[in-house]
């Protein structure tokens, strides 16, 4: 039996998971409620709170999966991207922990694991995972992306954003409307009793599967000024409409990417992954896509969508059968540049 445990610290959330021959037996989340008040992620805060929360949400992941840590095989840590402070703490604690017991340490990127969380089983006879060559469309507060996944070793990234991701587009538009942070899932709350169809925003015409979401941005912030200066209270109105509207051009420019890539490469096992793909207007694009172009979809559980280290623990586990384990020179990397590979 090839047990892992799985350790993701990128941004905000301290998390702890152990898979066991590819079956989810914990995956544990602490989550940090203080960056709400400063609208935004504090990274000094931020990677404080991982020092606090990694030993208790390690010992609660081995405590819930039901095994001794003598039992690991081998520790999985997010290297990158992310936050480098809080990076380093789980870093850190993965060498230290690793170290002790005498396991194998295998270093993971944080974006193609979000992609292989598809692959986690909820027991020995799920067979529920897509199928290769697949689609996904990887969709975060950071990264936009759309990835021909040939296996689970190999990746081939299509088309990516040239500057702002959707989720930062969400995140950043509900700011200037005062609706705080996070503002993604609020903003997707509000767009349920919304008429998506009440006003028009820029959409970018980038060529070939990239994305942009910059315009987009500038042209909600112009929007609302204009209507500011005529009416104070337009956005507190029409708060309803401006996020169903606002929820809708972004999918628009995520899906009709995604459909184009799938007809011209002739796919129809499509998948979506990342934190956005919480998002209930983007799941409901995605069954109305199944229904009309026939694809078959893969939609994460809520609970793999966030930053999770079941996510982690699953990409340890291939790279745990491929024999890539990491020396402890390993340090942590913030951001990864333009590449068109992820390899496990």
């Amino acid at each position: 039996m090839i047990t892992i445990l799985g350790i993701e610290s990128s941004c905000d959330d301290t998390s702890a998971a152990v898979i066991r021959d590819g079956v989810i037996l914990s995956n544990v989340i602490a989550n940090q409620s203080v960056h709400e008040r400063y609208g935004g992620v504090i990274p000094e805060l931020a990677s404080r709170a991982h020092q606090q929360n990694i030993i208790p949400v390690v010992h609660d992941a081995l405590q819930q999966a039901g095994i001794a840590r003598e039992e690991l095989s081998a520790v999985a840590f997010t290297r990158g991207p992310g936050l480098l402070g809080s990076l380093l703490v789980g870093t850190s604690f993965a060498k230290g922990f690793a170290s002790a017991l005498h396991i194998p340490l295998i270093e993971v990127n944080h974006l193609q694991a979000h992609v292989l969380a598809h692959f986690i089983k909820e027991d020995a006879e799920d067979l529920n995972q897509p199928r290769f060559p697949f689609l996904c469309l990887l969709v975060s507060g950071g990264n936009s992306q759309i990835i021909v996944v040939k296996s689970v070793y190999e990746m081939d990234i299509i088309g990516q954003t040239i500057d702002d991701a959707a989720g930062e587009a969400f995140d950043k538009c509900a700011k200037v409307m005062g609706l705080g942070y996070p503002g993604g899932p609020v903003v997707d709350k509000l767009a349920s009793q919304g008429n998506a169809d009440a006003f028009t925003f820029s959409k970018p015409h980038i060529a070939g599967y990239d994305y942009s979401f910059s315009g987009l941005k500038t042209s909600f912030l112009y929007f609302l000024r204009d209507r500011l200066a005529t009416d104070p209270d337009f956005i507190e109105k029409n708060k309803a409409d401006l996020c169903a509207s606002l929820q809708k051009t972004i999918i628009d420019i995520l899906m009709n990417k995604l459909r184009r890539a799938a007809n011209d490469l002739h796919i129809k096992e499509v998948a979506v992954a990342g934190g956005v793909s919480a998002n209930s207007g983007l799941r409901r694009s995605f069954e109305e896509h199944r229904d009309r172009y026939g694809w078959k979809i893969h939609i994460p559980k809520f609970s793999y969508t966030t930053d999770n280290a079941a996510m982690v623990a699953i990409t340890g586990y291939y790279k745990y059968l491929k024999g890539e384990f990491c020396g402890y020179e390993a340090t942590p990397y913030a951001r990864v540049y333009r590449s068109m590979k992820y390899e496990v």
